[in-house]
């Protein structure tokens, strides 16, 4: 039996799920490694496809004795989701007669589908659990979990406002990757307001199960919320320090 030589990118694949190192058969990738690149391909479009259960959703977050709020965006459809990105920004009429009146507090969480309903299946309820817990050490109060279905970040922007929040916090699933289709973003807002840009947000990214640990992720984004409040501001005058301080246990 002839013996196989270890290659530099042996040693590499054990940190990175990237495809390198995929050889070569002839002209092309070989057999196996060509089928594993479809079968990715194939999962990336199964995950936009994905829909999310609000209900579900609804049922976890209220075993912890927090509120939650059913929303949607302005799209119909998963197809018009997909090719009007504008309307997923903005909430429809119907939704915001379902706010309460007279309600304003520090923090707005808002739990959005995005691109991959199924990363918020796999990792929503677990992040908001421990999140709910942490952030009880400290002195914000928080509007009931607003659960919307074809959402896009922005969308976070027109809740916070309509929640008179000082702060939204925006969960949603991120667009999938040939390597990650279970992904969840986090984008923190300071006195979030229609019209913002991407650059008055933060960003926590890859939190999934072979990504960012959800402990980790809780951690930086209490640090990013009492710095926004600190400073009185979030996106690119906010820096994140908080590899400084001590972590959750993962």
């Amino acid at each position: 039996m002839n013996k196989i030589e270890k290659t530099p990118h042996d040693f590499l694949k054990q940190f990175t799920d990237a495809r390198i190192g995929l050889g070569i058969k002839g002209s092309s990738l070989p057999t196996q490694q060509l089928l594993a690149f479809n079968l990715a391909c194939a999962e990336a479009k199964d995950a936009v496809k994905s829909e999310l259960n609000l209900e579900e959703i609804a049922t976890q977050i209220q075993s912890t004795g927090k509120e939650c709020i059913l929303l949607q965006s302005s799209c119909s459809s998963k197809t018009e989701y997909l090719q009007r990105p504008d309307l997923g920004r903005k909430l429809e009429q119907e939704s915001k007669t379902r706010f309460p009146t007279d309600l304003a507090k520090d923090i707005a969480i808002v739990v959005c589908d995005g691109l991959a309903a199924n990363a918020i299946s796999t990792n929503a309820f677990d992040f908001i659990k421990l999140f709910l817990v942490e952030i009880q050490k400290y002195q914000y109060t928080l509007s009931p979990i607003s659960l919307v279905k074809y959402g896009r970040v922005a969308i976070g922007d027109d809740i916070g406002a309509s929640l008179n929040s000082k702060l939204v916090v925006v969960l949603i699933g991120e667009r999938p990757g040939l390597s990650a289709t279970d992904s969840m973003g986090i984008y923190l807002t300071f006195h979030p307001k229609i019209g913002l840009t991407d650059d008055k947000r933060n960003c926590i990214s890859n939190i999934r199960p072979k990504g960012l640990p959800i402990a980790f992720a809780v951690d930086k984004l209490i640090y990013l919320i009492n710095e926004a409040f600190r400073l009185q501001l979030s996106g690119v005058d906010l820096k994140d320090n908080s590899d400084n301080i001590p972590k959750l246990e993962a």
